[in-house]
């Protein structure tokens, strides 16, 4: 969702620092729509049976903690020092993003094969569910979106100063919009009507994060289109 970044960012150009600092959040809450962020952490989130809303809204957070970390530490010196990280280690990192999509998406189709998933199954405890896993699938997916937002950021905000502002509000905002976004969901896959179909739900929600990540995977090396 480039294009749609750029036509954010062009209403800082030449605007008062309110402005963007405001477009600097707005950028923030609409970076943690990205399909890969929502796939990725969608699955995240159904992949287990503790899947209530402040649980869901806890792994979202450390999610969007681990991506502000890296969209921070990767960020800065592209602000700073102009140098952003060489092709080929975007590339690395987005093929690992859609690694890990695979990953989730697998582990929810053997979670629904297993009965894992049923109303009254008992809950276990998986690496990738626990904040410590969300933050380190954050991690890798800050690193592969740090090198775009910090070019935007440049682009329209002429202060050094200021594009670092705007850089932390965006991490922090991202974070916290991943947070609600999530726990969204688990309201959601907790419902009872929900619970009640995720015997349909589960594969038809895995079938498709598995091939989105399969395609995010070769996308990054320019084997499949990306129209984001």
């Amino acid at each position: 969702m480039l294009g749609l970044d750029e036509s954010i960012a062009g209403y800082s150009d030449g605007a008062p620092i309110w402005i963007v600092l405001a477009v600097a959040v707005l950028l923030g809450l609409r970076h943690a729509t990205d399909p890969d962020h929502l796939v990725a952490v969608t699955t995240l989130v159904a992949g287990g049976q503790d899947r209530a809303a402040r649980r869901a809204g806890e792994l979202g957070l450390a999610w969007g903690l681990g991506h502000a970390a890296t969209l921070l530490a990767f960020g800065l010196p592209i602000l700073l020092l102009d140098r952003a990280l060489p092709q080929a280690a975007q590339q690395a990192a987005e093929t690992a993003i859609g690694l890990v999509i695979v990953y989730l998406a697998l582990r929810l189709l053997v979670r629904w094969r297993g009965g894992g998933l049923r109303l009254h199954a008992h809950p276990h405890a998986h690496g990738a569910r626990t904040r410590r896993g969300a933050f380190a699938i954050g991690l890798m997916h800050g690193v592969g979106g740090s090198a775009g937002v910090g070019v935007l950021i440049i682009a329209s905000v002429g202060s050094t100063g200021f594009a670092v502002i705007s850089l932390a509000l965006l991490a922090a905002f991202t974070a916290l919009s991943m947070s609600v976004l999530s726990s969204g969901l688990g309201s959601i896959l907790a419902a009872r009507p929900t619970l009640g179909s995720m015997g349909t739900v589960a594969p038809a929600l895995g079938g498709a994060s598995l091939a989105f990540g399969v395609w995010y995977a070769t996308a990054a090396w320019s084997l499949a289109p990306y129209p984001f």
